[in-house]
């Protein structure tokens, strides 16, 4: 019975239920219980050490010094922690009721990071700065559309994100200078270009620079069958299909460039069963397949 018993007690935890003042859990009315015997409060409190745990996830490296951002949830909400050295104590720099995400040093002098939230949990991320010399909190896109993104040039003076501000539907690639202040009446500040290209459909995000921040790397996804990856050039727009659209349906769920520039390494079911690490030539478009020995999927 014991299986049964934790199901239930699952079962009425999950249903927000409240403390009876005779000591045991309660159903709402929502809910209509048969043969299942009284649920002491205390179980509920012991029950809720485990559930409430809270943990920590690496977030970003400091470019020259030994520091790094982390994201750390208190109470309802995840928010971006500084920890300024092995083994120290974390430093609240965020304090939002919405969950901040994607925190990001500027990738030369750190002198500043990205992060993006939405409102509400209205889902419309925003992407903002936060500068650590004042403390000051910049808004960088528009306020309304959704954003997402936010990979950094290695030359650390652009992003590419993608933005529904065009027709509130499509998820546009876009490039913006953080660094840069936002335009005196509001709205969006200044980047190197802005809209950089339009596509159809939300599918569409960036994955990564060339070496030399000629090239962006866009997928286009489809479904958990079916994505496919595009090289756009970072001046013109102009896109290239990389992978291959045929009647055979191929996932690609993982992609950065190799560090000559020359390749791709990807995650792909492409003739296997499994998500595979292979490297793409970018010239002759061939396969070469890392981990054929690992019969399960390769995740990232």
């Amino acid at each position: 019975m014991k299986p049964l018993f934790s199901l239930c007690l699952s079962m009425l935890l999950c249903a927000g239920l409240a403390h009876a003042q005779t000591g045991f859990i309660t159903p709402g009315d929502n809910l209509v219980t048969l043969n299942i015997p009284k649920i002491p409060a205390s179980i509920a409190d012991d029950v809720g050490r485990y559930t409430e745990f809270r943990s920590a996830g690496l977030a970003s490296w400091h470019p020259t010094k030994r520091e790094m951002l982390i994201s750390t949830r208190f109470a309802d909400s995840s928010q971006i922690h500084h920890v300024k050295f092995p083994g120290g104590a974390r430093t609240q720099l965020t304090f939002f009721p919405d969950s901040v995400s994607d925190g990001s040093y500027q990738p030369k002098k750190g002198e500043f990071f990205l992060f993006s939230k939405g409102t509400g949990g209205n889902e419309r991320f925003q992407i903002y700065r936060q500068d650590f010399s004042t403390g000051n909190v910049t808004l960088l896109t528009d306020g309304k559309s959704r954003n997402s993104g936010g990979i950094w040039s290695n030359s650390g003076d652009r992003i590419v994100y993608t933005s529904t501000k065009r027709n509130g539907a499509d998820n546009d690639i876009y490039l913006m200078n953080p660094a840069a202040s936002p335009r005196p009446q509001g709205g969006e500040g200044p980047g190197v270009r802005g809209l950089l290209l339009e596509v159809k459909g939300g599918g569409w995000f960036p994955a990564g620079w060339s070496p030399d921040d000629a090239q962006i790397i866009v997928g286009e996804y489809i479904s958990i069958n079916e994505t496919y990856i595009w090289l756009v050039n970072a001046k013109s727009g102009d896109k290239t299909l990389v992978t291959t659209k045929g009647p055979e349906k191929i996932a690609y769920l993982g992609v950065a460039f190799a560090a000559d520039g020359k390749g791709l390494y990807v995650t792909t079911d492409k003739d296997s069963e499994f998500q595979r690490l292979a490297h793409l030539d970018l010239a002759t478009k061939k396969h070469t397949y890392l981990t054929d020995h690992i019969k399960w999927d390769i995740e990232s």
